[in-house]
């Protein structure tokens, strides 16, 4: 039997749904009329008393060839390296399909059903002691032939004595404490801020209540994802706490990119209006922001499974990153602003501390975009999936101290230090300055 071609171009896909975020809560896939020779479903890390739970009805196969070899279809579990050495061993010929492989750990298929295939259901309970990460994935090696069908799969793992479902995967099933306890953290932080806000509402700009929005939806996005984690942990289902999720995510996302292109603008700080080119940067964020959470919850909802979901997944990471790149253009322009304010208006004292806070700034955003997506995923990929949970941790962490730093930096203050300034000081900015246009030179 002829090894499809096609199997070359899912590598990229499967690959990438060792790498999925999806939390293998009970999933519903519905297939239709699919001739792709591998379709990943799900993944999950498991315990050694793990279990998958496989539910198959309204099952065909167009067009029905007889004699086809029925037991060349069906479902199987495999590691991350696992699937390294079967690809190989595809690729090499070695095998002809990925279910004759010993690398690979077959749940059933569709041997059974060779007599009135059409309509048939198929129920089994598989127990996977060998405690590692796994990605379900159907394989149909009949050239030619169309798959249609319902599939609901559950992946849990026993828990205690008394063989508590968990729904969550081995490495992520202490994520709702971690959301919780950091939702406890930025309401914390949002009553701190509104305390600075009365202490000094004298020099409050309408920019400090704006970052109070963004604090507190912050909060109520990590409170509905530590529900939605603990009802999926529990249930196998969020029981719509993930819609809220995505509510507050969206407007959370909104929120803090809009906060960082307007303090970047210097709006409030340096001046009450923003120009032009600084208005295109937000009516392009937004919409951007809009793109990536519908993608998002697509990628979230529909599984790897779907035709569309790598493509879904690459429009989301494309638009973070146009996204990530754009908030920085108005910082770069204010950074450019104070310096030539600095030579004609007589303060350079005033103005090098200013650049230096927007330097301050425009490094720290900086990282704070690498972290929380190159260095997360970096984090994901190496981890052992038993300590999955520490990136999400690391990547919150970060994103405190980013908005710690927003705060402390930009909070509320007398403009007095600004101005009390003597003529050693300015003459010493002056100086300082000329000498970072000299070294430019």
């Amino acid at each position: 039997m002829a090894i499809s071609a096609r199997v070359h171009l899912l590598f990229l896909t499967i690959s990438m749904a060792f790498f999925s975020l999806s939390f293998a809560e009970i999933r519903f896939s519905q297939i239709r009329n699919d001739d792709r020779p591998i379709i990943p479903l799900d993944e999950f890390g498991f315990t050694p008393k793990g279990r998958l739970e496989l539910n198959v009805s309204a099952i065909s196969l167009s067009p029905e060839k007889s004699g086809s070899d029925l037991s060349y279809v069906g479902f199987f579990l495999c590691t991350r390296e696992s699937w390294t050495h079967v690809f190989q061993d595809l690729e090499d010929r070695q095998i002809q399909c990925v279910l004759m492989s010993e690398m690979v750990k077959k749940v059933l298929n569709f041997g059974s059903l060779d007599k009135a295939l059409g309509g048939k259901r198929i129920d089994t309970v598989y127990n996977e002691t060998d405690a590692d990460q796994y990605t379900l994935l159907f394989a149909n090696c009949l050239e030619g032939v169309k798959v249609s069908m319902n599939v609901r799969s559950a992946m849990y793992n026993l828990d205690g004595k008394d063989n508590v479902r968990d729904y969550l995967s081995a490495g992520k099933t202490v994520l709702p404490r971690v959301y919780f306890f950091f939702s406890l953290i930025y309401f914390a932080l949002a009553g701190i801020w509104i305390f600075v806000l009365y202490k000094k509402r004298l020099t409050v700009f309408r920019i400090h209540f704006f970052m109070l929005a963004v604090v507190i939806l912050k909060a109520l996005n990590l409170l509905c994802e530590a529900e939605d984690k603990s009802y999926i942990k529990r249930t196998g289902s969020a029981h719509g706490w993930d819609v809220l999720f995505y509510i507050f995510s969206f407007l959370k996302g909104i929120t803090l990119f809009t906060l960082i292109v307007l303090i970047g603008t210097g709006w409030s700080f340096l001046k009450p209006y923003l120009q032009d080119k600084e208005k295109k940067v937000l009516m392009i964020v937004i919409p951007l922001q809009v793109i990536a959470n519908i993608a998002q919850v697509v990628i979230d909802e529909s599984g790897p499974y779907g035709h569309d979901w790598f493509t879904w997944k690459q429009v989301f990471l494309l638009v973070d990153v146009i996204c990530c790149c754009a908030v920085l253009f108005p910082i770069v322009w204010s950074i450019k602003n104070l310096r030539e304010a600095a030579k004609t208006d007589g303060k350079a004292a005033v103005n090098l501390m200013k650049l230096t806070l927007f330097r301050q700034y425009y490094i720290v955003v900086i990282c704070y975009i690498y972290f929380t997506r190159v260095v997360f995923f970096a984090l994901e990929t190496i981890t052992s999936y038993r300590y999955l949970w520490t990136s999400v941790v690391a990547s919150e962490l970060a994103t405190f101290a980013f908005y710690a730093f927003t705060g402390y930096k930009f909070k509320p203050e007398a403009h007095n230090p600004y101005f009390v300034i003597d003529d050693e000081e300015e003459e010493a900015a002056a100086e300082a300055l000329k000498l970072e246009d000299e070294f430019e030179l």
